[in-house]
């Protein structure tokens, strides 16, 4: 006779996992899998938020889909997770009531964790056939390793490898103050100071920040901005007909790679995993950027970040593996 999910350990159950992101929620049934890969996805969907007036909406879609009793899940959310529940975001469509959640679906437990802090929990298991080498060893060396990734905004956790369980830390380094490197960019942060105090490292690197580069560039030009939407100018830079465009999402790969040089040396990583929604589009347009250039640009560093692995990764489903990584290690072993 088969065990039903009540009568199941809780690290064996079926569980719910979300990948919640401010342009879509990536949403999995997942189980414990065989040691070589410890996640099984048993279903899968994915959502547009704008779609959905509520998170709330999207995960009883799924769960009538599915059509498999769940009592537990966890939601790895871009944002800062508190305690009580809640998560500090700028970029999400609307709040995320955890407790409220786990009412309304009629879950016993729903945890909540960061988005990037999920993908870490994935991201040394990527197989080499969803990456991209940018620069430094195919092989990553042991240590310390820095994933992140500009999407709705921009995203970044660091796996550090321990005698017994790797350890995650999740952080808000997108919020940390944006540095710059040549004239041009010192001149687009005079200007986006100009309507703002602070000027973070997502305000420039993310989907909306490459857009606030592009109007930054139009008023330096004297130009009138003619694109609305992150996709329209990455097409319009990879195609060649907007050169205002393409100058936009130059100095976008140049600032990514000085401020992956900086985190990388800020937490001591050896090992660059960039993910995130935008970077998968415009992957051959970073290979030819100066992205590798600006990486390298840290002085007496340079030799220390040329034995950085840098690759990028297909986000897919990584950020759902992750979140039901984190989950099965959070609960104790069966004995």
């Amino acid at each position: 006779m088969l065990a039903t999910p009540s009568c199941l350990p809780a690290h064996r159950e079926p569980f719910l996992a979300a990948d919640v992101g401010g342009t879509h929620v990536r949403v999995g049934l997942a189980s414990r899998g065989p040691a070589d890969a410890p996640v099984r996805l048993l279903h899968y969907a994915k959502y547009r938020c704008g779609d959905y007036a509520g998170l709330d909406q999207i995960l009883e879609d799924f769960l009538r889909q599915a059509a498999t009793p769940v009592r537990r899940g966890v939601i790895a959310s871009a944002g800062y997770a508190l305690d009580d529940g809640t998560v500090i975001t700028a970029n999400l469509p609307w709040p995320l009531p955890m407790r409220r959640l786990e009412e309304h679906l009629g879950l016993e437990e729903l945890r909540l964790i960061n988005d990037f802090e999920a993908l870490a929990h994935a991201a040394v298991q990527v197989d080499a056939s969803q990456v991209l080498q940018l620069s430094g060893p195919s092989a990553t060396p042991r240590g310390p390793i820095l994933i992140l990734g500009p999407g709705t905004g921009l995203g970044a956790a660091v796996w550090i490898p321990t005698a017994g369980q790797p350890v995650v830390l999740a952080t808000e380094a997108g919020q940390a103050a944006l540095a710059v490197g040549t004239d041009l960019e010192m001149a687009l942060l005079q200007q986006m100071l100009g309507q703002r105090s602070h000027v973070s490292i997502e305000q420039a690197l993310s989907g909306p920040g490459l857009m606030n580069l592009y109007r930054a560039l139009c008023a330096l030009r004297g130009a009138a901005p003619a694109l609305t939407t992150p996709g329209e100018l990455t097409a319009a830079a990879m195609g060649g007909g907007d050169p205002m465009a393409r100058e936009s999402l130059d100095v976008f790969c140049g600032l990514l790679g000085s401020a992956v040089g900086d985190m990388a040396l800020l937490y001591g990583a050896q090992g660059v995993y960039l993910a995130g929604g935008i970077l998968p589009h415009i992957r051959q347009f970073l290979v030819q950027s100066d992205f590798v250039g600006r990486f390298l640009n840290k002085g007496p560093m340079r030799e220390a970040l040329e034995r950085v692995s840098v690759k990028l990764v297909e986000h897919g489903q990584l950020g759902v593996i992750g979140a039901a990584s984190w989950y099965l290690a959070s609960h104790v072993q069966e004995k």
